[in-house]
């Protein structure tokens, strides 16, 4: 019995041509839990060189208070 292979996820950043930025913050929440964790490659398919751009924007939006730590 073989087992079916989900569809490989293209990456958001490379179909729109554009990098994370910490300013687009409503874009990022895209890219969070409900509770305010981020969420890894496999789950949202983005690259891995926009995975670490996306994760030091999001905690530059955090440190400016853009975006939350936690939601509780």
């Amino acid at each position: 019995m073989q087992v079916k292979k989900p569809a490989k996820k293209t990456c958001y950043f490379c179909e729109q041509g554009k990098d994370p930025s910490y300013r687009d913050y409503e874009e990022l929440r895209n890219f969070m839990s409900e509770r305010g964790r981020i969420i890894g490659r496999r789950q949202t398919g983005v690259c891995a060189k926009h995975q670490r751009k996306l994760s030091v924007a999001i905690k530059r939006a955090r440190q400016l208070a853009l975006l939350p730590y936690v939601i509780m």
